[in-house]
């Protein structure tokens, strides 16, 4: 799907990875974009900046965890440009705790890193089916292909959403719907960096795993792989090698991913 003159929204996007795609999805021509996030005046600035840059974009404050919430996004879109062509879903959350984590920590991770998506497939896919069109991608993560240590409700939900994702794709592909998990390993935003400092054992794993990115990289890869419709979108590349040697030997991952291993 080429981007010029679609309408896309956002979760998640008044910082960060959010925040690249949408100023990156207007830089391609896109009729229109919508910035949400629970965060609404930093949504509001990512969608300042859009239209002063000569996009059209609009704010919506928005959990994107609560159904009622992504309606109205949606509704949103079509109202300010009159239907929505992709959505991406792109909210996260991690809490660096291990398979003790407190019951709230596992449901909040389960929540944003997982129900954010279905909810999402259940809003949007009914007009895009009509229509015969429409794209869908799921912000997951290169944890949720490979696994790490430290963080067991980052790992299992994300894990979770490559699983939805594809299950997605393969329901709907044939009906004109397309389907993209977006999987990328260490980038400089506030859910990783304060892990590295502060020597959380996920954090640092991810940022061992392969050098850190920015944002913009990841909208890179995004516009690239939304063009090639591919349904695994890596930004780092080293992921792809990485998920078919575990899958070709998975005790040998385990043991070389295993802590203190």
């Amino acid at each position: 799907m080429e981007l010029t003159g679609r309408v896309v929204a956002l979760t998640g996007a008044a910082h960060g990875i959010g925040a690249a795609m949408a100023r990156r999805f207007a830089a391609e021509g896109a009729a229109g974009v919508v910035v949400s996030d629970v965060d609404a005046p930093g949504a509001a600035r990512v969608a300042d900046e859009i239209t002063a840059a000569g996009g059209r974009a609009v704010a919506v404050a928005a959990d994107a965890t609560s159904k009622k919430d992504l309606k109205a996004l949606v509704a949103t879109a079509r109202a300010e440009f009159g239907h929505l062509d992709v959505f991406c879903a792109n909210a996260g959350a991690a809490f660096g705790t291990g398979v003790h984590a407190a019951d709230e920590q596992w449901q909040r991770s389960w929540e944003i890193n997982v129900m954010q998506h279905v909810h999402a497939a259940q809003v949007v896919l009914p007009s895009m089916l009509a229509r015969g069109e429409g794209y869908l991608l799921i912000t997951a993560s290169g944890a949720g292909l490979l696994g790490i240590p430290g963080d067991a409700p980052y790992s299992v939900t994300k894990h979770a959403a490559v699983g939805l994702a594809e299950w997605l794709a393969i329901t709907y592909r044939p009906r004109g719907v397309r389907v993209s998990a977006l999987c990328p390993l260490g980038v400089r935003t506030a859910l990783l960096e304060p892990g590295i400092a502060a020597g959380h054992p996920a954090a640092l794993a991810i940022a061992a795993a392969a050098p850190l990115i920015d944002p913009e990289d990841v909208a890179e890869a995004v516009v690239r792989g939304l063009g090639e419709e591919q349904f695994l979108i890596l930004p780092h590349e080293s992921v792809r090698e990485s998920f078919a040697r575990k899958a070709g030997a998975v005790d040998a991952w385990i043991d070389e991913m295993a802590v203190g291993g």
